[in-house]
């Protein structure tokens, strides 16, 4: 069975003081004008219904029991799978019930995608700050995603940050480490792992025949040679030799200040960056409304906003709602392609 067909989307509370919630109301309210897939949101009823009396928006909220009723509750109301939770954090004021609940709602709607009961996860954002105060453990979404695969399937998982839209889509080799630590954590073989993840699910889930990677130097014009710095020449260069050598079509070290202007853009499907912002502060340039962040080699879809929490905007109702649609159809696009695994018994 494909996760795609007929499963409605997961889709998280995120940091309930955020704008997420207001977003999801939003998204639900022009759902047909924006063409948004069915959803269901888990969290806490109350809040949503808070919320959009606060908003003065006349939006019906449902309590849903399980996902199977989400499709069938979607055209007349915002389908809300509860959690055991009640969610007390104001707009803008996250408190103790911030960090229970958004983490509650992730594990819930990954138990969802695995078992078959939806098609992919969609996560609005959280604020790293108030999970790590609660003694959260990993550095961000796409690590925990990373354990809790894992935990379902019996399998490691090397997740993979992307971040898409139609004008560029790129991948932080490196994620949320100090620039300072950069050089010391970047490896060949880090490099070629994360090439081969992404050439796999840019074919598989992205329907790219044979995907073209360009990967920018860390240093400036790619190390000019080793003059400006050893590393693209050591460690970059010779892995992208390797990914040619399995036959994946990547080029580079290329210097990242001509990577992405438009001509440049025209040659390739994604650029593989060095380090956190080398990637996304092009994209967010070009695409910061609209931008989707998708992690790869996950043994299930999962897309989110490009955008984080907004505390100072939270509760206004001036939040943009593009990106959180761009995820919920890029995800459904993505489930129809990938096919449902079976959790370790």
């Amino acid at each position: 069975m494909m996760p795609g067909s007929g499963l409605p989307l997961a889709l998280t509370l995120g940091e309930p003081a955020g704008i997420g919630p207001e977003l999801t109301l939003e998204v639900w309210r022009r759902r047909a004008e924006l063409h948004v897939p069915p959803f269901y949101v888990i969290g806490d009823p109350d809040l949503y219904r808070d919320r959009a009396q606060a908003l003065g928006i006349d939006i019906p909220v449902k309590t849903v029991a399980a996902p199977d009723a989400a499709a069938s509750t979607f055209d007349r109301a915002l389908p809300v799978v509860p959690l055991d939770i009640e969610v007390t954090a104001k707009p803008g004021l996250p408190d103790e019930s911030s960090a229970p609940s958004a983490i509650a709602s992730i594990r819930l709607a990954v138990a969802d995608v695995m078992a078959g009961r939806a098609g992919a996860v969609v996560t609005n954002p959280i604020a790293k700050n108030v999970l790590y105060r609660s003694g959260f453990a990993e550095p961000g979404h796409t690590e925990f995603l990373a354990r809790l695969a894992e935990e379902a399937t019996g399998r490691p998982a090397h997740p993979v940050m992307l971040l898409w839209s139609p004008e560029l889509a790129v991948v932080p080799v490196t994620i949320h480490l100090p620039l300072k630590e950069v050089v010391d954590r970047l490896s060949k073989d880090l490099i070629v792992e994360t090439g081969r993840i992404v050439a796999r699910d840019l074919a598989d889930r992205f329907g790219i025949a044979r995907p073209r990677l360009a990967v920018a130097g860390l240093n400036p014009h790619a190390g000019e040679n080793g003059t400006l710095g050893a590393e693209d020449r050591d460690i970059v260069a010779p892995a992208v030799a390797a990914l040619r050598g399995e036959g994946i079509d990547a080029v580079g070290p290329l210097p990242a200040d001509t990577l992405f202007h438009a001509r440049a853009r025209a040659g390739y499907d994604v650029a593989l960056c060095m380090y956190h912002d080398q990637a996304l502060i092009p994209i967010k340039t070009l695409a910061f409304d609209h931008g989707v962040n998708v992690t790869l080699g996950l043994p299930f879809v999962r897309t989110s906003p490009d955008h984080g929490t907004a505390f100072d905007i939270a509760g206004t109702g001036k939040a943009d709602p593009s990106s959180l649609v761009a995820a919920l159809i890029l995800a459904a696009r993505l489930a129809a392609r990938t096919p449902q695994l079976v959790p370790a018994q």
